[in-house]
């Protein structure tokens, strides 16, 4: 399997290529040349390690076997407490696929514990003895994803940038007491957009690789603009199909839905990916918040950044620009050039409008909805008052869009994160008088509702603050250099 740029379809490049390097040249991103076909009926009944070995075995074709058998079964083990792609029932035709029972408490985990693996091989066979720096920006939970995934890896450096201010406690006190000689933590004045237009100037720099090359330093990506992240991702959706059929809650190569909280475009993309596999995906709905960039570019052709950016109550959602969206548009419009000038229009003014085959063709896969902190707190507690079941305030954003949504095909919300990682909002959405710390919310949510919070949230506060710089978006690079 070889990898091409979404702006540059000459390139081509081998999958161990595309996830050392992260990003394409001339900021493309990497994408597969062709979709390889799931083996439906022989894969139902694997387990999540053993799924996870079939899809990445037709995507990563230069890996070999005993290395993907040994990677995903060491992966998708202990780490998830058994739980790996838990999909349970919400009440009839409507299923929560619980993403977050990893050691970070979030979907990144499934993509983040894995991909050290990959890269660490991928330089191996690659002959490569340079260390790799990998660059982050996160809007909350990728940061610490990955710096759990990667803390100590010989070889390997990682820097993580996250919004000031623009985090629940529970994600900032994740990334700044994360325990490791190589991991580095900044907080950046602005929101996550600033922090990721920040990264992606610096892995563009022609001085900057110059410089670091002549220390033995090569840049990399854990964002889910490198292909290592997505590819983890596609495995979910089949697993959660196969539980559905299972239970009988889905006849067999019958459609499912799926409805995605999105903000980069990542984890929605992998159910796009699992549909071109031949996985029987009906719609794929993107559920966006009050930063609803992606609802209306879905329903117009029209992406628009040019807009007031909100913080909301599901912070990791706050993005106005969605970088796995160009990976869609390079699948359906099958050019890159088309693409490279829809993204240099993005980069000059702010938006672009794609053609009216592109849109007819997302259409025929996607549809998308929003709901704002209103929406999304009332959702909470109809969950929990209608169904007893609790969701974060990025799954509630799901849950409503989900409502507005529906076919006679069963919907599967992917629940992305613990309800306790933000249990100030969620206590507040159930009726209940928030403390003003999230150590006391946690407290007070278990209280209320009888769930359990993480012991790894739960003991936070317990940990020494490491990182406390805050920088401008303009320092990243030096950041980047030190």
């Amino acid at each position: 399997m070889q990898y091409l740029s979404t702006r540059d379809s000459a390139l081509r490049v081998s999958a161990q290529e595309a996830i050392v390097r992260g990003l394409a040249p001339q900021s493309g991103l990497f994408v597969p040349e062709t979709f390889p076909q799931a083996d439906l009926d022989a894969w139902k009944n694997l387990s999540y390690p053993e799924l996870a070995e079939k899809v990445l075995a037709g995507f990563l074709t230069d890996y070999s076997a005993d290395f993907l058998h040994t990677a995903t079964a060491s992966t998708y083990g202990a780490a998830f407490g058994g739980k790996a792609g838990e999909t349970v029932r919400v009440r009839d035709g409507l299923y929560s696929l619980e993403l977050w029972h990893g050691p970070t408490c979030a979907f990144k985990d499934y993509a983040l514990q894995l991909m050290p693996k990959l890269l660490v091989e991928a330089k191996k066979m690659l002959g490569r003895t340079e260390t790799t720096r990998i660059l982050v920006a996160t809007s909350g939970d990728t940061g610490k994803a990955a710096l759990a995934g990667y803390a100590d890896l010989d070889g390997i450096e990682i820097e993580v940038f996250y919004p000031n201010d623009g985090t629940s406690e529970i994600q900032h006190l994740q990334m700044a007491t994360q325990k490791g000689e190589n991991v580095q933590v900044y907080a950046v004045q602005g929101n996550f957009d600033d922090a990721q237009t920040g990264v992606k100037k610096v892995f563009a720099d022609a001085d900057v690789a110059a410089e670091l090359e002549k220390r033995g330093i090569r840049l990399s990506s854990a964002n889910s603009i490198n292909w290592g992240r997505l590819v983890p991702q596609i495995v979910y959706y089949f697993y959660a199909y196969f539980r559905l059929a299972e239970q009988g809650a889905v006849e067999w190569g019958k459609p499912v839905d799926f409805c995605v909280p999105t903000g980069n475009f990542g984890d929605i993309l992998a159910g796009y990916y699992a549909k071109q596999m031949g996985l029987p995906v009906g719609r794929l709905v993107c559920a966006s918040n009050k930063n609803n960039v992606l609802t209306d570019f879905l329903r117009t052709g029209t992406y628009d950044a040019r807009r007031t950016f909100y913080k909301t109550t599901s912070p990791s959602m706050d993005i106005l620009i969605s970088s796995n969206l160009e990976r869609l548009l390079y699948h359906v419009s099958g050019s890159s050039e088309k693409v490279a000038g829809w993204m240099q229009e993005l980069s000059a003014t702010g938006k672009y409008t794609v053609d009216a085959e592109t849109l007819a063709k997302i259409q025929q896969s996607f549809a998308a909805g929003y709901a704002d902190d209103a929406d999304g707190a009332a959702e909470i507690k109809a969950r929990f008052d209608g169904d007893h079941y609790l969701c974060d305030t990025h799954t509630a954003v799901a849950f409503r869009v989900a409502e507005t949504r529906r076919t006679d095909a069963p919907m599967v919300v992917l629940s992305t994160a613990s309800p306790f990682k933000f249990p100030r909002d969620v206590l507040t959405a159930l009726g209940v008088k928030a403390p003003t710390s999230d150590f006391a919310a946690m407290a007070a949510l278990t209280a209320g509702t009888g769930a359990e919070a993480p012991t790894s949230l739960r003991e936070l506060d317990k940990l020494e603050v490491r990182f406390k710089t805050v920088l401008q978006p303009a320092d990243i690079r030096t950041a980047a250099l030190r």
